[in-house]
């Protein structure tokens, strides 16, 4: 049967709110998809398309006591919700690129290809204001490689007087960054800077510094599935062993860090290099209660007392 008959008959039959879940979730598991941009399973992504496409809270339709998934749709919006669910299963396209929506730490972004979908464990340590390593709330903070600057809002939320450089290389992901801070309301305290790394940065100190660079090993992003393809490159490799950027900035981090500063980066499946990079540096890997691994932490004395000693 050919996509174009699928289409049709799901306008021409199905109804409901739950219809329509259903008939994503099964169209998404035909074509094996691949999940991680927000959801890991075909029932969920369809009720996040749906939700979207409606314009509901998926908090609403996922909760059954309320009754709102037996609703009827009117034809046009049994067409959009099809519509989108063709367009994830031909393109492989991420859902959140398709909607230009994503969530971070319970706030929504906009999305789309110049920038990675935010999915990145550092919502926990951020909802949890990184209590168990700073005593003081930063008054200034660096997120590093921002991309569309979730990371970088998310702290400002978090912390309501601090200020954050929301740092990034690319041009494009910082066009998204911006509009995300005018969105948002805090162009007064994050502010967007094109830099390779710390290069634009002379001068600047900083209490805390947050960091998901590019980290994806050579060999993983040889094996990465489709949907990952539609996310910038440039925003994903970053060499043979994925630590490239990761062991500038740990050498450089000291010269922009507050005396009692902390640096916290990502680094992903390439925490199985760090000890072959980085032999005897000593570093706390972060366990998250709500999934996610490979955020590690290191105060600033660490830092100068490893390269002193090591150079």
């Amino acid at each position: 049967m050919t996509d174009k008959f699928y289409l049709e008959e799901a306008i021409d039959d199905l109804h409901t709110i739950l219809d329509m879940v259903r008939w994503a979730a099964s169209r998404f598991n035909d074509a094996a998809l691949y999940f991680g941009h927000g959801t890991d399973n075909a029932w969920d992504e369809g009720m996040s398309l749906v939700s979207q496409a409606l314009h509901l809270p998926h908090s609403l339709i996922a909760d059954s006591s309320q009754g709102i998934s037996a609703a009827k749709l009117t034809r046009s919006e049994r067409e959009k919700i099809a519509e989108l669910v063709l367009k994830r299963v031909q393109t492989r396209m991420p859902l959140p690129y398709i909607t230009n929506e994503a969530w971070f730490c319970g706030f929504p972004f906009y999305v789309d290809e110049r920038v990675l979908i935010p999915r990145s464990p550092f919502a926990e340590l951020i909802q949890k204001q990184f209590s168990a390593f700073i005593t003081e709330p930063p008054k200034a903070i660096l997120d590093m490689c921002t991309g569309g600057g979730c990371i970088a809002i998310a702290l400002a939320h978090t912390f309501d007087e601090a200020t954050v450089d929301a740092v990034d290389i690319s041009a494009d992901a910082l066009e998204v960054a911006d509009f995300n801070i005018q969105e948002h309301q805090l162009s007064h305290r994050v502010y967007p800077i094109e830099s390779d790394l710390f290069s634009s940065l002379t001068g600047q100190k900083y209490d805390l510094i947050v960091s998901n660079p590019p980290y994806v090993d050579a060999e993983d992003m040889a094996d990465l599935p489709d949907e990952y393809h539609h996310e910038p490159e440039l925003a994903l490799a970053a060499g043979n062993d994925g630590l490239d950027l990761v062991d500038i900035m740990l050498r450089e981090a000291p010269n922009y860090l507050a005396e009692q500063g902390w640096l916290f980066v990502e680094v992903g499946n390439s925490e199985v290099h760090m000890a072959t990079r980085f032999p005897g540096l000593d570093v706390t890997w972060i366990a998250f209660e709500h999934g996610g691994q490979g955020i590690f932490a290191v105060q600033r004395a660490t830092l100068v007392a490893y390269f002193e000693n090591k150079d």
